[in-house]
């Protein structure tokens, strides 16, 4: 006797869904060398992060850095880890749960999920758990407002490198950038105003952005300019004069020349030039993380005292600030535009099937097919 096969696993004539893939830079497990070194090694390891040939890489990696610089960093990772875990990850927690809110509050049903670029939760298995829940349509969201290759470009590589394993593709839109999106810079603007009504305002405000290689502008990259217009606009909404602003890289890693001016050199400089108060902002930064927490609210503001300077505030990033929440939703819905992905019962999916109904009405009147 013939068994029957047993049904398939999947429901080709289901109801299909929108899904919203976040995808932040990530975080180790844990403030240990033990944790630091595998998240470290798929970070350093990507060849848009850091560019040498393989041959001279990864004698150097696995060699020399990542038996030496887990510990180091590990320190770095405690000085700044919360009851809750990563800064990082509770911050971008807290914003995917937001941000699904503001998107039902707008009507639209649309799923928002979480992933790492390097660490856990991994872009593979968040787009698997999507993929289990009929997600056909998905938006990539890369948590970085000024594109470049070794940030934003990498997270393409990664999704690309998933769907490449899948039969059943789903359709799939990308966010690029959002450095000169107005809810954006509304909202950094907000973040700006709010500590200076409660602080007063310093004689400089310092916009402090994620250093890459300089040679990565020479070939091509926009990220320089992106982050010089993401300033100029804030400047602008912030009503601030030439010489009040100035924008800076940080993070510099290894002896290559990257872009400039540094952040650490230049809030030296201020000081002894007898600028006694400095404001630092992040706008690069969503979330608050190591960059923003350790290597400026602590580093920097050393440096910047031990110059001379009187007071150094640190503003923190967007987090879950609710205008950054908002502009997010208001990214996600002009991006999902003529997706299906209304609320069922909403007046707007309503009135959506009626006139779908009409149409086909008259087209069966008309002896087309329905």
């Amino acid at each position: 006797m013939v068994r029957p096969s047993p049904p398939p696993a999947f429901d080709h004539a289901g109801r299909s869904r929108t899904a919203v893939l976040m995808v932040q830079l990530g975080t180790p497990a844990a403030p240990t060398a033990a944790a630091l070194r595998p998240y470290l090694a798929q970070f350093l390891g990507d060849p848009r992060v850091v560019e040498i040939p393989r041959l001279l890489w990864w004698p150097i990696l696995h060699g020399i850095i990542l038996n030496t610089r887990p510990a180091k960093s590990a320190k770095k990772y405690a000085s700044v880890w919360t009851d809750e875990g990563s800064p990082l990850m509770v911050h971008s927690v807290r914003q995917s749960k937001l941000l699904r809110s503001a998107l039902g509050e707008r009507g639209l049903d649309v799923e928002v999920a979480l992933a790492m670029r390097y660490g856990e939760p991994s872009i593979e298995s968040t787009l698997e758990a999507l993929r289990e829940r009929g997600v056909t349509r998905l938006l990539v969201l890369p948590m970085y407002p000024q594109y470049s290759a070794s940030t934003t470009a990498t997270v393409f590589d990664e999704v690309a490198r998933v769907l490449r394993g899948w039969r059943n593709l789903p359709e799939v839109r990308w966010v690029r950038n959002f450095h000169d999106d107005p809810g954006y810079v509304d909202a950094l603007a907000e973040r700006v105003q709010a500590a200076w009504a409660r602080d007063g305002r310093g004689e400089r405000l310092v916009m402090s952005f994620h250093g890459v290689p300089r040679r990565t502008l020479e070939l091509g990259d926009p990220y320089h300019c992106e982050c010089h217009a993401t300033a100029r606009l804030l400047a602008a909404r912030l009503g601030l004069a030439r010489g009040e602003w100035i924008v800076t890289f940080q993070s510099r890693f290894g002896k290559a020349q990257w872009l400039q001016p540094y952040t650490e050199p230049t809030l030296e400089r201020l000081a002894k030039e007898g600028v006694r108060t400095v404001d630092v902002v992040c706008p690069g930064f969503v979330a608050d993380c190591l960059e923003t927490l350790e290597e400026i609210a602590m580093e920097a503001r050393g440096a910047f005292l031990g110059a001379g300077g009187a007071e150094f505030r640190y503003l923190p990033c967007l987090n879950d600030a609710p205008s950054f929440v908002d502009a997010l939703a208001g990214l996600v819905e002009r991006q999902t535009a003529g997706w299906p992905t209304r609320a069922l019962g909403s007046e707007e999916s309503v009135r959506r099937d009626l006139a779908l109904v009409e149409r086909r009405e008259r087209a069966v009147a008309l002896g087309a097919p329905s």
